[in-house]
């Protein structure tokens, strides 16, 4: 333990640096340590008195009073270890050798690298680790996207700034990263920067609301925007009646909750009760969620929009948007096509096995869909990102899943949207579009993919693009991080073992950003986790910074493979109901999700299409569903 005198010589030093708060001068007795974040590299401060505290470095590969010393081990691997932009680079450069890789049993180590790390590789054959030992220095992923960077079993949550029974064991709660800002501190973000923080309307107003729409350079479109929303609302259900830290969602991950509601009670209303499918309505000829007249749950639609135009759908805000409807009436006739393909496989099962073994075949649909083509699209890698749980199988890893606050805040990508909405030579406003079930039933499933594919979508990071009537989301995002005292971006930055920017110039290459937010926080190390993912410069040609991808890759990996679908208790062909449902799960694509469950395939991407793209789509706009 560190002695009082050292903790207050220390402390002391910090606050040279440091030597007012809220125009009061603060000495080492009066501050709680911890305010100052001491302990580095995943170190954890414990405080003891007034002035004393310890790190714990425990297993951090760090050692000393502030977890600054490296092993040996440790030495070795900073040294080999390239920066996540080297990464980035190679992973999205040098085509010639990625159409080999590509294509040979070098993938599958790959993907197990991105997956977990190149410990991952110790139970490999000898050739494996050869090769690996002669080209990680030219290939080297061990700082990707590795879903050891999110603990397993959780750790702290909005109520704990320490580990406790409550953290891990109470699902109500958002699990989180890095425990909240101590309440003692002299300023809101420890002890930097100013004592108060900036408006968020003003922030907002300045920063964040678009000037002109900026579409994503990485081609990024509609179709993806709304199976972002679509996909990411099944685990991201704030609690509001119990508070910010809490969710509704108590499966945290991927459990097709979107579809079949959160709770049992929600599913029965919504299922047929026959043949395992889910309830429907037809309007002229071609199945649509039923309306909650015959599938009574409860929607979040605004007083006045009558029950015969709110659609019943296992997400209750999916009325928001015909984007997500859509999104709704696929899975629908998804699941119920399947539940008909089990049926005609197993003649015997009832109602109950049917619709179970459907969901689990829909999740793994969904798993698969995320990681080849949702997650591929997103990193802009080279390197085909591949769905097989079997090459976790010898790896040690922990099949379970906590969604973190984090993760949550994160995930505010409202820059996404348009201005307004083009269907089939129509241009919707937003008081056109929200809550408009008709969007959906008039222009029928096929014009709005083919629309929502060609649309583009704007840019998420780099600041000054979020449409003005969605501007109020991220003043919630920043008022709800205040609330439950989110540490500073740059304590996560370190948290994902990412170098802490030194100034806000460094921060940004927008001079007008960067000038703001020294007025606005004062100091780099106050400003906060969400104006930071959202306002850090993007990587070139990207829709994101280097913290968004960085950051949000490894929740993301870590919730779709720790589902209990991936684990080798269940991932084999009798949990699918056999080699055809196994099948389904395994060849499962966006564009089989649209063209089997519609009259005509129209063009289906998460990217707005290019010219050559658009000819060979242009050409197979008539193929059929039974000639896939």
């Amino acid at each position: 333990m560190r002695s009082s005198v050292l903790g207050s010589v220390w402390a002391l030093l910090l606050l040279l640096r440091e030597p007012t708060c809220r125009g009061d001068e603060v000495s080492s007795s009066t501050v709680n340590p911890c305010c100052y974040f001491p302990c580095q590299h995943w170190g954890v401060c414990v405080r003891f008195d007034e002035d004393k505290y310890e790190c714990d470095c425990t297993r951090t590969g760090y050692y000393g009073e502030n977890c600054t010393i490296p092993e040996i081990w440790t030495r070795v691997r900073q040294f080999l270890r390239p920066s996540p932009d080297v990464v980035h680079y190679i992973l999205t450069h040098f085509r010639w050798l990625w159409d080999i890789i590509n294509y040979t049993f070098l993938r599958d180590v790959l993907m197990r690298l991105v997956l977990t790390g190149p410990e991952s590789l110790v139970h490999s054959e000898m050739l494996i680790q050869t090769f690996t030992h002669k080209v990680l220095n030219i290939l080297p992923f061990y700082q990707t996207v590795r879903s050891n960077l999110i603990p397993s079993p959780p750790t702290y949550n909005s109520k704990y700034s320490y580990l406790s029974w409550e953290s891990y064991y109470n699902l109500s709660y958002y699990t989180r990263l890095l425990p909240p800002v101590p309440e003692d501190c002299p300023t809101p973000l420890g002890v930097k920067g100013k004592a108060g923080l900036p408006d968020p309307e003003l922030l907002v107003e300045r920063l964040l609301k678009r000037r002109k729409f900026r579409p994503d350079p990485q081609g990024s479109n509609l179709m993806f925007a709304f199976f972002a929303q679509h996909f990411t609302h099944q685990f991201f259900k704030t609690y509001n009646r119990m508070g910010h830290g809490f969710t509704k969602a108590l499966a945290h991950g991927v459990n097709a909750g979107h579809i079949y509601g959160d709770n049992l009670e929600r599913q029965l209303q919504l299922r047929l009760h026959r043949d395992g499918k889910l309830k429907f309505q037809l309007i002229d000829g071609e199945m649509f969620p039923p309306t909650v007249i015959d599938a009574p749950v409860r929607m979040s639609y605004p007083p006045g929009v009558p029950p015969e135009n709110q659609i019943a759908i296992g997400q209750e805000v999916f009325g928001l948007l015909p984007g997500l409807g859509m999104y709704a009436t696929l899975w629908l006739r998804e699941h119920n096509r399947v539940c008909d393909v089990l049926k005609a496989e197993h003649p015997t099962w009832d109602d109950e096995q049917l619709f179970q073994t459907a969901r689990l075949i829909i999740i793994g649909e969904t798993i698969k869909i995320v990681i080849e083509e949702y997650v591929q699209h997103l990193s802009g890698y080279l390197l085909h990102l591949k769905f097989d749980p079997t090459l976790l199988f010898n790896s040690q890893f922990q099949y379970g899943n906590r969604i973190a606050l984090e993760f949550s805040q994160l995930y505010h990508w409202h820059p996404l949207m348009p201005d307004s909405f083009i269907i089939d030579g129509d241009e919707l406003s937003y008081s056109q579009f929200l809550f408009n079930t008709s969007v959906l039933t008039h222009y029928g499933i096929e014009k709005l993919v083919d629309a929502f594919s060609h649309q583009a979508a704007g840019q998420v990071g780099g600041g000054y693009n979020i449409n003005p009537v969605v501007t109020k989301v991220a003043v919630g995002a920043i008022k709800e991080s205040r609330q439950l005292r989110v540490q500073p971006f740059n304590e996560y930055r370190k948290r994902f073992n990412l170098k802490p920017y030194t100034s806000f110039k460094q921060f940004t290459d927008n001079e007008e950003i960067a000038r703001e937010l020294e007025g606005f926080y004062g100091d780099i190390d106050a400003l906060e986790f969400y104006p930071g993912l959202m306002l850090e410069r993007t990587r070139q040609e990207s829709i994101f910074g280097e913290s968004m991808v960085e950051m949000g890759a490894p929740f993301s990996l870590k919730g779709l493979l720790g589902n209990p679908i991936c684990s080798p208790e269940y991932w084999k062909p009798s949990t699918f109901g056999g080699k055809v449902g196994f099948d389904i799960v395994n060849s499962a694509t966006l564009k089989k999700l649209v063209c089997q469950n519609t009259r005509t395939c129209p063009h289906v991407a998460f990217s707005v299409p290019t010219g050559e793209h658009l000819q060979k789509e242009n050409r197979d706009t008539k193929v059929r569903t039974d000639e896939l």
